[in-house]
């Protein structure tokens, strides 16, 4: 209940008891004026029951005013100590209103949030489930000789769409070097010219440099280098290495 209420009801209370003791003055005075008339000389107070008759009432109505004042007095009182319970009282309940809506809204929350966290949690199961775990590949190898080498080239060649075919490579390598990587030419027209051939496939310097695959050796000797270098030049010129059955 509002203090302002409280107030202008205590207010009213104490103008209603200044009433009732206005009026409880005014009946002394009443009193005291029928006191007062009564005459003063021997013959009439040897009458005696007229003055004994007002004395009483006089006593008597003083006595019923003070009653009636402490009777009012205690009434407003026991109201205002009502209302202040009664205000008390609802401000209690609207605390607890308010205590109760709290813990349900906050109840609310703590479950949209786990419901939240629940749905994270079973999305990243299976987006874990649905992954397929990713194996590890080793690198190829290939064996440091003439089949490891061709092997090694043809991949190469694959990659850079070079035609060639494993006979054919190995065919003309063994025609021109007999599978040696460090074979030279000293004798023919190009080492007549200071150029000579070398490698596997016998590839004058300038063949080799025009022709070098990317990813390869710079060295005219190495191997691979030398494979693929000598197919991409067939690969120009007659096509594909595998057509190649002479000097070239």
């Amino acid at each position: 209940m509002p203090k302002n209420f409280l107030n202008r009801a205590y207010s009213r209370a104490l103008t209603k008891q200044h009433k009732i003791a206005v009026a409880g003055v005014a009946a002394l005075g009443t009193a005291a004026i029928a006191l007062s008339a009564v005459p003063g000389h021997a013959d009439t107070v040897t009458t005696g029951a007229p003055a004994a008759t007002a004395q009483v009432a006089a006593h008597t109505t003083l006595k019923n005013v003070k009653g009636t004042v402490t009777d009012q007095l205690a009434t407003e009182t026991v109201k205002l100590d009502t209302f202040a319970a009664q205000k008390k009282a609802a401000d209690e309940a609207a605390a607890k209103q308010r205590a109760e809506a709290a813990a349900k809204k906050a109840a609310v929350d703590a479950a949209v949030k786990k419901a939240a966290q629940d749905r994270a949690a079973k999305a990243a199961a299976s987006r874990s489930a649905q992954r397929i775990p990713m194996q590890p590949v080793a690198a190829k190898t290939y064996a440091n000789n003439l089949d490891g080498w061709i092997r090694q080239a043809l991949d190469i060649m694959k990659q850079h769409n070079i035609p060639g075919s494993y006979s054919g490579l190995h065919r003309n390598i063994m025609r021109e070097s007999s599978g040696n990587p460090m074979a030279i030419n000293n004798w023919d027209i190009n080492a007549i010219n200071g150029i000579p051939s070398k490698g596997l496939l016998q590839v004058i310097q300038p063949t080799f440099n025009t022709f070098h695959v990317p990813g390869t050796s710079s060295n005219i000797y190495d191997p691979v280098a030398n494979i693929t270098a000598a197919a991409n030049y067939a690969a120009h010129r007659y096509g594909s290495i595998d057509n190649v059955n002479s000097a070239y």
